[in-house]
């Protein structure tokens, strides 16, 4: 039997479109003085790639010329064309940026700026290399909406010469490719470039199951073909019947497409081969609703299965009405309906722009990529390294949508399992930031209930509110991710600087010096020594941990005259349980007030309290510059978690005996567990809270005066 042909086969071997080919398709819509600027732009980027090859074996000018001819069909400016002749040359050859500003302009070499890899800086991982490249690239994108369009016109040709990459790497490029540049194309509403970067990704990932899939479909395609023509002949005989003059189109699935719809619903090829697809393009609007009827006249319309994307467009500006008929012998037929204009931006997304000359820079799909632009430069501000801006902006690009309004009646889209807090931060940042608690149709629901279509949210809030860390939990959206984090650590840095600076004056009392003594001048040099901006970066290094108090102290105090420092003890830090985010009490030990604890200083953290008895102090020890001396604040007005464990009677109902002691004594149970040792016993493990060890010595007299309980103990480690 004859393999089908690769995707792979049928690019391998067509070399790049010459230049006079590329020249050719650019008169067709450009002047010929940016023709000539285009030539020009070619002539210097095979002078500076000269010499240089690709894997294949052809001359590297060869794929700058074939991006260019991608664009070039989508009716790119001639700067886009130049930028794309020109794109690796600051990256692959010693050509400055500044020598493409003055050869070709500014606005090119910013193009080529933006597509280029950061290729100075010496990364730790290919993970933080990939993360730092693309944030570069999106932030340009941001500036220009054009260099995004020449990295995809890059990638495209990519995958489709990558048969001559090693496996492994062909591997990796098909994997980055379905993970963050086929997903932007949808974004973007590229429908046709992004099915072919997927189907391209899924072909070097997964070869035998794209080649079984291919296999089965060209079959299924030849049993149908007579099914397929009967139901395609039946439609336009409706069409005809009333006087609708548009085209009815086969919709040919697509191998990834078909390969997610089987892994996301678990349902066997047969079940997703076995539904046809048809695209019905008419002139207008009206008449798109009007030949919805008559669809579902001719067949018979699949309960909640209608989707309206005409009055309520995708997030990436697509349009259509999608609705599922149950065909001839009860097949499913997927219908598209969507007017001639539709149909374009829906195969070119922010491209038709261009392709299309709208001339209209307020197009759906160019307003729908400039809000999500937006979105992605306020999450960028609040994020700090590149992977976690990379994890976001991935979050963003799978946006199974839903549609909710507000009590006003404007329309939000957010992706499907977006909550009430995801909706929030949606209407803005602030409101996101001070909510606390939300209506949907009217009716009070919990902050993390996720929302369905159509449904109406209001959002609560409270002036003095402030978000939940317990919220990176159940929030979807990478805004409300990345603005719940951004506050998060500005807190725990108001939180640092504040213990840094006490534990800066617990280790200058231990020297016989106090902070206000110190010269601002001895500060000013530490600063600049530690690279740091001001004082307040100071404290914070102290208080997470990242400069010890006792070395910071020596190095701003002087010497005595006989060169040794005077030291004395100096009073414990006093812990109030009310230090925010750098002050952590272990769970290995639950400590609690009234315990003897000691601090252990652990980087990025802060401060981690410990019962001085605790088993996991053994390293630390150790390490004693890590080790702080602290005691409990006198009047300390909050609850601590402690733990017990108990050998109970083993029958029903002891644990709601238990519960019901602990939470007479004003204790409110945390945590539980019970495992059942044999057929007369059980060990009970609880995390309650106590307000101290007294508190806790309560609570334990009541638990030894049941008969149920036969041992109690509380955890050590």
């Amino acid at each position: 039997m004859q393999q089908p042909a690769s995707i792979f086969d049928r690019v391998r071997g067509k070399r790049a479109a010459g230049i006079e080919t590329l020249l050719s398709k650019l008169r067709a819509y450009l002047p010929q003085a940016q023709v000539a600027e285009v030539s020009r732009a070619y002539q210097f980027g095979a002078h500076a790639h000269a010499g240089q090859q690709r894997v294949s074996g052809e001359p590297y000018i060869s794929h700058p010329l074939a991006v260019a001819s991608i664009l070039a069909d989508l009716h790119m400016d001639h700067h886009t064309i130049e930028a794309a002749l020109l794109h690796d040359v600051i990256e692959d050859t010693p050509t400055l940026k500044e020598e493409l500003v003055t050869r070709f302009g500014p606005e090119v070499a910013q193009l080529v700026d933006g597509v280029s890899k950061l290729t100075q800086i010496k990364f730790t991982s290919r993970e933080q290399a990939q993360a730092d490249n693309f944030r570069k690239m999106v932030l340009a994108m941001v500036e220009d909406i054009r260099v995004i369009l020449v990295k995809l016109a890059d990638r495209l040709h990519n995958m489709r010469t990558l048969g001559v990459m090693p496996p492994p790497k062909r591997r990796r490029i098909a994997n980055e490719t379905l993970e963050i540049y086929a997903p932007i194309a949808h974004r973007l509403g590229m429908n046709a470039m992004r099915l072919e970067l997927e189907d391209l990704g899924f072909e070097a990932l997964h070869p035998l199951r794209y080649q079984v899939i291919s296999k089965h479909l060209k079959r299924s395609r030849g049993h149908q073909k007579k099914m397929l023509d009967k139901i395609s002949t039946s439609l336009c005989a409706a069409l005809e019947r009333e006087h609708i003059s548009g085209s009815v189109l086969g919709r040919e699935k697509h191998l990834y497409s078909i390969y997610r719809k089987m892994r996301e619903k678990n349902l066997s090829l047969n079940e997703v081969v076995d539904v046809f697809g048809f695209r019905i393009v008419v002139d207008k609007t009206d008449t798109c609703y009007r030949v919805l009827g008559i669809v579902h006249n001719l067949y018979k319309p699949a309960l909640g299965k209608f989707k309206d994307y005409i009055a309520i467009p995708k997030a990436n500006g697509y349009q259509s009405l999608h609705t599922v008929l149950i065909g001839p012998q009860g097949v499913p037929l997927e219908v598209q309906i969507r007017t001639a204009d539709m149909d374009k931006v829906a195969r070119s997304g922010i491209a038709a722009h261009w392709l299309y000359k709208t001339g209209d820079e307020a197009t759906t799909p160019t307003v729908r990529a400039r809000e999500w632009l937006k979105d992605v430069m306020e999450m960028q501000q609040g994020v700090g390294s590149s992977q976690e801006f990379l994890d976001n902006v991935k979050v963003d690009l799978f946006p199974d949508e839903v549609y909710v309004f507000t009590p006003q009646g404007d329309i939000h889209r957010l992706p499907r399992g977006a909550t009430a807090v995801d909706f929030a931060y949606t209407v803005h940042t602030d409101v996101g930031n001070a909510c606390v608690a939300a209506k949907v149709n009217r009716r009070l629901v919990p902050l993390r209930t996720m929302l369905e279509n159509g449904q109406t949210v209001e959002i609560i809030t409270a002036a003095h509110a402030r978000p939940n860390p317990a919220w990176l939990n159940f929030v979807v959206t990478a805004k409300a991710r990345a603005s719940v984090r951004h506050y998060l650590k500005n807190l725990q840095r108001e939180d640092a600087v504040q213990l840094g600076r006490r534990m800066l004056e617990q280790a200058l009392a231990t020297l016989s010096m106090k902070l206000g003594k110190i010269p601002d001048d001895q500060f000013e040099g530490l600063i600049r020594e530690f690279k740091m901006e001001n004082l307040d970066d100071l404290y914070a290094a102290i208080g997470l941990g990242q400069q010890l108090a006792p070395l910071v102290a020596r190095r701003l105090i002087p010497l005595t005259a006989d060169g040794q420092e005077s030291a004395k003890p100096a009073a414990p830090l006093a812990i109030h349980g009310t230090e925010g985010m750098v002050v952590s009490f272990a769970r290995c030990c639950h400590p609690i007030p009234g315990d003897d604890i000691v601090g252990v200083l652990t980087t990025g953290r802060g401060i981690v309290i410990h019962r001085v008895e605790c088993g996991n102090l053994v390293e630390y020890r150790k390490q004693p510059d890590k080790l702080i001396e602290v005691q409990w604040e006198r009047r300390i007005k909050r609850d601590f978690p402690a733990e017990i464990r108990a050998d109970v009677a083993n029958h029903r109902g002891v644990l709601a005996i238990v519960a019901a002691a602990i939470a007479e004594m004003g204790s409110n149970i945390e945590h539980v567990n019970l495992q059942e040792r044999d057929e007369l016993t059980a060990l009970l493990t609880l995390v309650f809270g106590v307000h101290d060890r007294q508190h806790l010595a309560r609570v334990l007299r009541k638990l030894r005066s049941l008969p149920q309980v036969m041992r109690i103990q509380r955890t050590r480690t």
